[in-house]
């Protein structure tokens, strides 16, 4: 006799905590010349930080270049971070755009349209596109918020 056993399934409702704006960056300069370039720009100071080390399926390691100012002296916190790593993407889903630029949200209310149209005045970008977090199925993306 086989005894059968039921299957109970839960479902998990977990929101995540998006409190950051996320650009998509084309540019065929390297992330070196494009942070100084930002930096120009918002009048930031972009430091090269520890990458963003990754295992992907084939379990080789991967690592993505960041930027990021740290200091608490302006109010706009960005992150600039590579796409690309070889021939491998950090979003798959997002295989046109070369690097990622995270702007955390703080307590004052930050316009988006004007960082875009900032960022659309810079020469070494070539395009700048908002990337709805709440629509983008990667796993990758929660990399993002660590």
């Amino acid at each position: 006799m086989k005894s059968t056993q039921k299957v109970t399934r839960l479902k998990l409702n977990i929101e995540q905590n998006n409190d950051y704006i996320l650009l998509g960056l084309v540019s065929a300069e390297p992330d070196y010349k494009l942070s100084l370039s930002l930096n120009k720009k918002f009048r930031i100071s972009l430091k090269n930080i520890a990458p963003l080390k990754i295992t992907d399926d084939t379990k080789s390691e991967l690592a993505f270049s960041r930027f990021s100012n740290n200091d608490d002296s302006t109010d706009l916190t960005l992150s600039l971070i590579s796409n690309r790593s070889g021939k491998s993407f950090l979003l798959n889903k997002l295989k046109n755009i070369d690097y990622l630029l995270q702007i955390n949200i703080s307590e004052k209310e930050i316009s988006t349209n004007q960082i875009t149209s900032s960022l659309r005045e810079i020469d070494t970008i070539n395009a700048v596109f908002n990337i709805d977090i709440s629509t983008i199925k990667d796993k990758n993306l929660h990399y993002l918020t660590q």
